[in-house]
């Protein structure tokens, strides 16, 4: 009998005690002996059919030297921190879902599992139940990963999905996304771009071999978004969805950011509606792949978590190839990208056409949507300075 431990019982720690419970026999079969929870850490007790695994003291768990691999589902980083330091000290296997823990301490963290002899492993933390982590560093080893870009947020996604489909304000889907439970009470992690904008350094991280710090990783959402915009760019044969970008620049440099995005209708990622997610990871030899599915929700996140602490208990003794350098230099200002840009100003064709050049015109009825051909985020700061501008989003090519 193998046991295990879960930190936390809400969504996620709920749905990992469900697949352990209700896959037993499939888990059995593939590990060669039972899998067990033995205890979950909570803070306050109460009645439920977990009822008799609850503890308050996690010694009890670091000290439970039959207990091998700790998942860890509270959230956020301070006691999040502290108890995986602990596990890991303590020669446990942990496996988390927290996105935020892996991106802010996520080097820190694995360097004191290879010290241990211990895996820490992430999965959930990027797609939820989509399967993207493990392709990525293992699968796509021998390519160089040039790109990685992707809708890393569901919440977001639908919204955007009801603006175009029914013509909703934001703020309208907003409220719709929040009585379907897809939005928290308090949305802001989501809504501007600081949940994607989490994922994508993890994601940058793995891609590039080196650590991409979330403070200096620009994030912007989509609350500022009109649906003139949305109409507009649907119009024009585009969709705007919120993306999670990183990118490896000429010289070796590398960026990353959050932002709005057009993308032509014919590209998969525009198609990809209401609660999906979707990661495309481009490789100098497989060109673009992408990985689709749930990026949320109890047991798809739940699912990816116990497939790694199956991984944990499978591995000889710990996956090598899971890690990044400590060192942030080299990270560059995605200003500095050149891509297409989406204007809609106050003023007339010519207005633009003295800014930019030769533009796409994309509408004309008192106010100009257009394109411009391909420039920097500067040059499109620097030139948008003549303007009124009321709205600006980047093109993805």
């Amino acid at each position: 009998m193998i046991q295990i431990a879960i930190l936390g019982l809400g969504t996620v720690g709920t749905g990992v005690a469900k697949v352990v419970a209700e896959n037993a026999k499939q888990i059995e079969r593939k590990l060669g002996e039972p899998l067990q929870v033995k205890a979950i850490l909570v803070r306050h007790f109460k009645d439920g059919p977990y009822r008799q695994l609850m503890t308050d003291d996690f010694r009890k768990i670091e000290e439970d030297e039959s207990i091998r691999v700790v998942v860890e589902t509270i959230g956020g980083v301070e006691a999040a921190y502290e108890y995986t330091k602990r596990a890991l000290q303590a020669g446990k296997h942990v496996v988390t879902a927290n996105k935020q823990l892996v991106a802010e301490r996520g080097c820190e963290l694995l360097e004191l599992a290879r010290k241990k002899n211990v895996s820490y492993l992430f999965e959930a933390s990027v797609g939820g139940g989509i399967p993207v982590l493990h392709p990525l560093t293992q699968c796509m080893a021998a390519n160089r990963i040039d790109e990685v870009y992707g809708i890393l947020n569901g919440t977001t996604n639908y919204i955007l999905s009801r603006m175009v489909r029914t013509g909703a304000f934001f703020s309208d889907a907003l409220r719709e996304a929040q009585a379907k439970g897809y939005a928290e009470a308090d949305p802001t992690a989501d809504v501007e771009g600081i949940d994607a904008g989490r994922k994508i350094c993890i994601l940058a991280d793995l891609a590039f071999g080196y650590q991409v710090d979330p403070a200096v990783v620009p994030m912007e959402g989509i609350s500022r978004l009109s649906l003139r915009d949305v109409k507009i760019a649907q119009r024009a044969g585009y969709r705007i969805k919120l993306l999670g970008r990183a990118v490896r620049m000429p010289g070796g440099g590398r960026t990353a950011y959050v932002a709005p995005h057009l993308i032509p209708e014919d590209n998969p990622i525009a198609n990809v509606e209401d609660v999906f997610n979707a990661v495309m990871i481009r490789g100098n030899a497989t060109g673009d792949v992408m990985f689709y599915g749930k990026g949320a929700g109890e047991l798809p996140t739940a699912s990816a978590c116990v497939a790694d602490v199956m991984e944990c208990l499978q591995a000889s003794p710990r996956r090598e190839e899971i890690g990044w350098a400590a060192d942030t230099t080299g990270f560059v200002d995605p200003e500095q990208l050149r891509t297409r840009y989406y204007f809609r100003i106050e003023g007339s064709l010519t207005d633009a056409a003295m800014a930019f050049g030769q533009v796409e015109v994309l509408s004309e009825d008192g106010e100009t949507a257009f394109l411009t051909d391909a420039i920097s985020g500067q040059d499109a700061a620097d030139q948008s300075q003549r303007l009124n501008v009321l709205a600006c989003m980047r093109v993805l090519a």
